[in-house]
C-alpha cells in the first residue's frame, strides 16, 4: 500500500508542478515560447510571454517590442522579458516580439515554411514596405492585424492597453507606424508608442533644423554632458543639393510607398501630432555606433541621434501641436537594455492598470 501512496502522492506532485508552470509565462527566447501567427499568405515568427489563441482573460496590458535592423528578435525579447520583470509585470502583460526576418537583398535569414520575407532596402519593414514574398501585405498591414487580434474581446476581455516599442531601427518602425496606422482609433484599446533612439524620423516639412545651438556638429557630441533635454534649436529651409531627396520617404513624406502612401500628408500630420507618445533618447547616444545611418538624407535632420530626437520632438510641438513626452535616459548610450531597463522606463513600458487608478467605492 506505502509504494502505491507513494506513487500517487509522485503524481500529484507532478501534477501540482505542471499546472503552476502552465501559469508562468514564458520568458525565454527558445522555441517553446515561440509561436507563428498566419497572414497575408504566410506566417509571421513571434516570441510570447503568454499563448495568443486561445488569449487569456487574466492579461491587462500588452507590449509589442520591435527588434533592430539585426532582425534579432531574440535579443528584443530578452530586453523586454528582463523589463518586465524588473517592473513586477510580467504576470498580467502579454509581451511580444515579432521577427521581420528577411531573405531578400542583402538580408540572409534562414527562413522556415511559409514564413514571409520581409524587404531588405530601406523602404522595408521598418518604414511600412511590402514584403519581398508577399508584395501585396506590408509590415505595417502585420502590425494592425496582431493589433486587431489583440483587442479581440472574445480571446483577450481584460486588455486595456498595447504599448508598441522599438529602438534604434525598431524605433524607426513605432515612429512611423504610429504616425501612419489607421487601426489606432478603431480598436476600442488604448495604444501608446515608445520610440528609442532611431537614426531618422519621417519628418512632416521640408525645413530642419539649423546646424548651430545643439545642432551645431561639435555642440551635439557634447550633448553626453547634460541630462536635460535642449529646446533651443532653430529651424528654417534645407538646401537640397546638400542631399537630394532628403525628404522623400521615409526620411520625409514625398514620393511615399508602401501602406504610408494610403493617407494624405494632412492625416499623416494629424496623427502624428494626435497619438501618445515617448520619445527615450540616450544621455551619451552621440556617437556614429551601431548601425548610425550618416547617409546625406540622415545628416539632414541633425549629427547624432540625440540631437535628431530633440529637434524633431522640438519641431513637431511647435509646428503640429503636438504633445509627446520626451525622456533624456541617464547614462545610457545606443544600448536597447540599458534603455528599456531604466527605472524611469518601467512604467512608460508598463503602464499601470486602469482599474489600479479608478478610486474605491465608499465604504457604505
Amino acid at each position: 500500500m506505502r509504494p502505491i501512496l507513494a506513487t500517487l502522492a509522485l503524481v500529484a506532485s507532478l501534477a501540482t508542478a505542471l499546472s503552476v508552470a502552465a501559469q508562468a509565462p514564458c520568458v525565454t527566447a527558445t522555441p517553446a515560447c515561440a509561436g507563428w501567427i498566419t497572414f497575408g499568405g504566410g506566417r509571421v515568427m513571434v516570441y510570447r510571454t503568454w499563448p495568443l489563441d486561445p488569449g487569456d482573460a487574466h492579461i491587462r496590458r500588452a507590449l509589442i517590442m520591435v527588434h533592430g535592423a539585426l532582425r534579432n528578435a531574440d535579443r528584443y525579447f530578452a530586453t523586454a522579458t528582463a523589463a518586465g520583470f524588473l517592473a513586477g509585470a510580467l504576470d498580467d502583460t502579454l509581451i511580444i516580439a515579432p521577427a521581420f526576418h528577411s531573405a531578400d537583398g542583402a538580408c540572409h535569414d534562414k527562413l522556415a515554411a511559409g514564413e514571409i520575407s520581409w524587404g531588405c532596402g530601406k523602404a522595408n519593414w521598418r518604414s511600412g514596405g511590402a514584403a519581398a514574398s508577399q508584395p501585396d501585405v506590408t509590415s505595417f498591414d502585420f502590425m494592425d492585424h496582431l493589433l486587431e487580434l489583440l483587442a479581440d474581446k472574445r480571446q483577450f476581455p481584460s486588455l486595456e492597453t498595447i504599448v508598441i516599442a522599438g529602438h534604434s531601427a525598431g524605433g524607426q518602425f513605432v515612429t512611423r507606424y504610429e504616425m501612419a496606422n489607421q487601426v489606432h482609433d478603431r480598436l476600442g484599446v488604448a495604444i501608446q508608442y515608445v520610440v528609442a533612439n532611431p537614426s531618422s524620423y519621417a519628418w512632416p516639412d521640408v525645413s530642419r533644423a539649423l546646424p548651430d545651438g545643439p545642432a551645431d556638429p561639435a555642440l551635439a557630441r557634447e550633448a553626453w554632458k547634460r541630462e536635460a533635454p535642449s529646446a533651443d534649436y532653430r529651424f528654417g529651409p534645407f538646401d537640397a543639393a546638400k542631399a537630394p531627396g532628403y525628404d522623400d520617404w521615409p526620411y520625409g513624406l514625398e514620393h511615399r510607398t508602401g501602406y504610408a502612401a494610403r493617407l494624405t500628408d494632412t492625416q499623416l500630420k494629424a496623427q502624428l501630432a494626435s497619438r501618445p507618445t515617448t520619445y527615450l533618447l540616450g544621455q551619451v547616444d552621440v556617437l556614429p555606433l551601431g548601425g548610425f545611418d550618416g547617409s546625406p538624407k540622415a545628416m539632414a535632420q541633425g549629427p547624432t541621434r540625440r540631437a535628431r530626437g530633440e529637434a524633431f520632438v522640438e519641431h513637431i510641438s511647435q509646428t503640429l501641436g503636438a504633445h509627446p513626452r520626451l525622456m533624456i535616459v541617464p547614462e545610457c548610450g545606443h544600448n536597447d537594455r540599458c534603455v528599456f531597463t531604466t527605472p524611469e522606463v518601467l512604467p512608460v513600458l508598463f503602464p499601470p492598470a486602469q482599474a489600479a487608478l479608478r478610486p474605491s467605492a465608499p465604504a457604505p
